[in-house]
């Protein structure tokens, strides 16, 4: 069901409208970057008031409300309800062309925050603890500015909003709604955030960045008794322990060392009691790689492995393999586009090679479809104390890399429709 839209409360900085004040003036790197630093005391409120009301996955319906409300006054084409609650905004050009797509997540994480400064999560247990606040607020701030120059684009840009990145992926689902089409999308921007990067430095990188992600679930099933007569039972917790252990030798044993794979297993539940022989053991895990062929082939080394293991003690091994999301490839001309766009923005040193993580994202299923770049946005400061890792309680992020982050998405989508005009 479309849920209604309320009209939005904007928060507004000290110059909240120059990008739709002058759309008549070229968008030169140095006009963009004056814009993006006019519109900055509006881009770090919106993110600071994101992050103070976070929203988990398929919750996002304030995010999503304040969204639409600020497109719709950008005058731009609104749909909201997709996939539950996404939003999707279309500003058609003044000229004809192609279409581009860029996409922000919305979803917070249940993470309880730890942070001290004024603007801390006030919905208990639920904290923006990845960034998903500043990409909200960095896309909003970039429609502004195109919208101000509606009249200069050789195209059109999509702009999606997307719910639960964090899972379970409302990525495909928003593509199943349509957000490709009508008019038809000829490439993707995406980015993030990123923790492990200083400000200022932007990482882009062709090819597979992230790795694919996949749940396991093995229920391991012996025969429970009284801890004093192990030998009346199968304790089903040891079993679990060998079943453990013996995961990391697929990775060890059975891939190619030079392609990189994790199987991690990071819940265990087992056992009622002190001295009561466990009946049932459940482990489950992730599992990550960058080779897709090697992904299909994940299910049966597990499967094989865990049912061999549990049988050898005389218990059974139940598997449940659920793929999430594949992995994340990028287009070289694309990230090559985006690359010229940020050595506009920042200095040429300040945009480097990004290396590949086994973080995912739900993005691969957009750059399946069509192509794109997803780039990196550095946002740590030691210097300001903000060096902690994304899902940390006290994770936080520098907020001059706002305005980078506008800069170089609005210079991409431009850049990108005029070479296609």
């Amino acid at each position: 069901m479309e849920p209604t839209i309320r009209p939005s409360a904007p928060v507004r900085g000290a110059a909240d409208d120059p990008g739709t004040s002058a759309s008549h003036a070229l968008l030169t790197p140095e006009r963009l970057a004056e814009l993006a630093r006019e519109l900055a005391p509006g881009t770090v409120a919106r993110r600071r008031d994101f992050h103070m009301w976070p929203e988990l996955s398929f919750q996002e319906v304030r995010t999503a409300t304040i969204v639409a409300g600020e497109l719709g006054d950008l005058g731009l084409e609104v749909q909201t309800g997709l996939a539950r609650t996404g939003v999707m905004g279309t500003l058609r050009g003044g000229k004809p062309g192609p279409t581009v797509l860029v996409r922000a997540d919305m979803d917070a994480l249940p993470i309880d925050e730890r942070n001290t400064h004024g603007f801390v999560s006030r919905a208990p247990g639920v904290m923006h603890a990845c960034g998903h606040d500043a990409h909200a607020a960095m896309l909003l701030a970039a429609a502004r500015i195109l919208a101000g120059h509606q009249d200069q684009l050789h195209g059109n840009v999509r702009f999606v909003f997307q719910p639960a990145e964090e899972g379970p992926g409302g990525a495909e689902l928003m593509i199943e709604a349509g957000c490709l089409e009508n008019p038809g999308v000829d490439a993707i921007i995406g980015f993030h955030i990123w923790a492990d990067l200083p400000v200022g430095i932007i990482g882009i990188r062709s090819g597979p960045l992230m790795a694919s992600s996949d749940e396991v679930r093995l229920t391991i099933t012996g025969h429970g008794g009284h801890g004093a007569d192990p030998h009346l039972s199968i304790d089903a917790m040891l079993v679990a322990a060998h079943v453990l252990v013996g995961m990391q030798t697929i990775v060890s044993r059975e891939i190619d060392p030079l392609i990189p794979a994790v199987i991690t297993f990071g819940k265990a539940e087992s056992g009622r009691g002190h001295n009561i022989i466990a009946h049932e053991a459940i482990l489950s895990g992730t599992v990550r790689t960058f080779d897709e062929a090697l992904r299909k082939t994940m299910p049966q080394r597990i499967g094989r492995l865990a049912a061999g293991i549990a049988s050898a003690y005389g218990a059974t091994c139940k598997v449940q393999y659920s793929p999430q999301y594949p992995v994340t490839v990028c287009d070289r001309q694309m990230c090559e586009l985006v690359g010229r766009a940020a050595r506009t923005v920042v200095k040429p040193e300040q945009v480097v090679e990004a290396e590949p993580t086994m973080g995912s994202e739900d993005i691969a299923y957009f750059l399946q479809e069509r192509p794109g770049c997803y780039f990196l946005l550095g946002a740590a400061n030691p210097d300001k104390g903000i060096d902690k890792p994304h899902h940390h309680p006290e994770f936080d992020i520098d907020e001059d890399a706002l305005p980078i982050g506008v800069q170089i998405i609005v210079r991409s989508v431009l850049d990108f429709l005029t070479s296609r005009s």
